[in-house]
């Protein structure tokens, strides 16, 4: 038991510099301009624009200075990026949620983890076809949005 103990101990411990380094440069790479990637889809809900863009996982871990662990499934990046139409800041705190759709209609559905100027999480587009892009997301002012597109790999 008590090894069980420490060794989950020297896991988090372990983990956390990890957690850091990637922050950090995630947030290098935020100060070179933004989120990279294709503009998926944008809309405007509610005074709220949402930009969507998708990044193959090659790339975006690239432009993070990383390289792609063996074994990772997620072949994409998928941010999005919420701004005020009338004052144009940056809308950064919130939850948000996508469902994603896969050409064979099975799906995938994830939390997008806050990040510098956006929200974003990985998926596995590895087919080709139209995915089905739904997104729900409350973001400050307690309003409860939705958006809906769709997005063709080749």
């Amino acid at each position: 038991m008590k090894k069980r103990v420490i060794l989950i101990a020297a896991l988090f411990a372990l983990a956390a510099p990890m957690g850091s380094f990637a922050a950090t440069n995630h947030g290098d790479h935020e100060g070179h301009g933004g989120h990279q990637g294709d503009i998926a889809h944008q809309e405007v809900t509610d005074g709220v624009k949402a930009t969507f863009k998708v990044m193959g996982m090659k790339e975006h871990l690239k432009a993070l200075n990383m390289k792609m662990p063996k074994g990772m499934k997620e072949t994409h990046h998928l941010a999005v990026e919420f701004k005020d139409v009338k004052s144009g800041k940056a809308l950064t705190a919130g939850e948000v949620k996508v469902k994603v759709q896969n050409p064979d209609k099975s799906s995938q559905t994830k939390v997008l983890m806050g990040m510098q100027g956006h929200f974003g999480a990985d998926f596995d587009l590895s087919k080709k076809g139209k995915y089905g892009v739904m997104c729900k997301y409350l973001l400050k002012d307690g309003k409860v949005r939705n958006a809906k597109f769709w997005y063709t790999v080749k």
